[in-house]
């Protein structure tokens, strides 16, 4: 108490001789008084030091003599001198719990608003399934001409526009949130929000839709054509992943969500009553057999990775392994396939930035993993005698350089194929096999913004043999925005 009324009367000394300095009427008084004023600065500054040797001194002993006590202080603030602004010292719980000390995080969550508009522009020499037309999906190509009706079609789109929030909670928590504006399933063909990642990681352990633990995105070449290389793996699922680190590699062990891709081929507009086996007392309706089969999924697919990260660039080595499981509505019989797959891929570094991007992916039963056309069970007869189901044999192959001529050019060129070992139980005009090549010349004429010109083609081949073909000019604007960390919170 006496130290505090000290540093009042110190203050107050301070206060009075800053009226007087006001009204001095010489150069003498003038530092005579700044004198004077220095000195009690002086002084003060000795009194609050001695203060806190104190507080040091009497904190050590409650942490020798009473380990686990909490105590609870504020931090002293002093009137600052009349010529200096000082700022009042936050107010910080301070813990004291054995030999330890601790104060809660400064910076606990950070946050970050990314994303970008992206305008295209595209002239199809031929013609795909309108749903489609804005990309270049190999498995939308019509194998039969005049399908979608004469060539030539304009189309411009917005789809490709991508929002996204991310950030952490110190080193041990991220979250990310992401969805863009190109509609699939339902909303084929729609400019509408549609969810790319969901994704939050603890440590080590991750959770949520993310990139399949199967694929390796950084493959992914730098195209400006929405869909992409046809042979690629290339699936968000939902899924539960643990990564072990080490050192700059890593391996991956995931659970991921089942979900078979299932085709009855020849049985599609069967009457379940004219399959063998059928109840004498079956009758006819409406119902066929495209209607009645469905996937049955209760177990979900196991896949591993290994990565290895060097000066090089990467190479990454991939497995998976299925359960492929199907049902009939009307009885509740049901039976399943086993699917596996090994996928392989490596970004290599040539000169400068420049990266070559390789991959092949074989297995049986992965069409569903694939960027396109993937079917994983269908049956391997048109016997409906002898008619079993079948994993499907798949083959897919990417490859693509992406060359940065300097900081505001670059092109990529490549080729990627698509081909399944198809089943005799398979309608003649289901997707057989695709392939796509594309080249670009990409501008960077400011920061965040890319203006772009492509040429894309692609070709499907059905079951029988017939194939299509379809070729397109694609001009893009793309902005990039990013906010950085927008908010930190203590």
């Amino acid at each position: 108490m006496k130290t505090l009324n000290k540093s009042l009367l110190s203050a107050a000394i301070i206060a009075a001789t800053t009226v007087l300095s006001a009204e001095a009427a010489t150069d003498a008084e003038r530092i005579h008084l700044l004198e004077e004023q220095l000195s009690q600065q002086k002084a003060m500054m000795q009194q609050q030091q001695r203060m806190l040797e104190s507080m040091n001194t009497e904190l050590e002993r409650l942490k020798v003599g009473e380990s686990g006590a909490v105590v609870t202080t504020t931090p002293i603030t002093t009137t600052p001198a009349p010529t200096t602004q000082v700022a009042t010292a936050e107010k910080m719980p301070v813990v004291v719990t054995g030999d330890e000390l601790k104060t809660s995080p400064l910076d606990a969550l950070s946050v970050n608003i990314y994303g970008f508009v992206m305008a295209d522009a595209v002239y199809d020499f031929k013609r795909v399934d309108p749903n489609w037309d804005d990309t270049l999906r190999v498995s939308t190509i019509p194998t039969q001409d005049g399908a979608y009706g004469k060539d030539g079609d304009a189309v411009f789109g917005v789809r490709q526009s991508r929002l996204g929030i991310k950030g952490n909670y110190g080193e041990d928590i991220t979250f990310m949130l992401e969805s863009e504006l190109f509609g699939v399933g339902g909303d084929e063909g729609q400019t509408t929000p549609r969810l790319r990642h969901a994704w939050a990681t603890y440590k080590n352990l991750g959770a949520g839709q993310t990139w399949s633990n199967f694929m390796d995105i950084d493959i992914f070449p730098n195209t400006i054509d929405y869909w992409g290389p046809t042979g690629m793996v290339f699936y968000r699922n939902k899924q539960l992943r643990y990564t072990f680190p080490l050192g700059e590699d890593e391996f991956s062990v995931t659970l991921e969500d089942p979900d078979t891709a299932l085709t009855v081929g020849h049985f599609r507009d069967t009457d379940p009553c004219d399959l063998p086996g059928a109840d004498p007392e079956c009758e006819s309706t409406e119902s066929r057999l495209g209607d009645l089969l469905q996937d049955h999924n209760d177990i979900p697919d196991l896949s591993v990775r290994y990565r290895n990260n060097g000066d090089f660039g990467h190479y990454q080595v991939a497995g998976i392994v299925r359960k492929l499981g199907y049902e009939r509505l009307d009885t509740g019989k049901g039976d399943y396939e086993v699917g596996w797959g090994v996928n392989t891929s490596a970004g290599l570094k040539t000169w400068g930035r420049d990266l070559l991007k390789l991959q092949v992916v074989y297995g049986e039963g992965i069409g569903n993993y694939m960027n396109d056309g993937g079917i994983d069970v269908a049956p391997d007869s048109a016997d409906h005698d002898s008619s079993d189901a079948e994993a499907v044999e798949l083959l897919g192959i990417s490859a693509y350089y992406d060359h940065y001529w300097n900081d505001r050019w670059s092109t990529s060129i490549g080729w990627s194929m698509t081909d399944l070992d198809t089943t005799d139980g398979q309608l003649p005009t289901e997707f057989k096999k695709g392939q796509i090549a594309q080249i670009n010349l990409l501008h960077y004429p400011a920061d965040n913004v890319m203006l772009g010109t492509e040429f894309n083609w692609g070709q499907r081949e059905d079951v029988n043999g017939r194939t299509g073909e379809d070729y397109r000019i694609q001009f893009t604007l793309k902005v990039n925005f990013d906010t950085g960390d927008i908010m930190r919170m203590r």
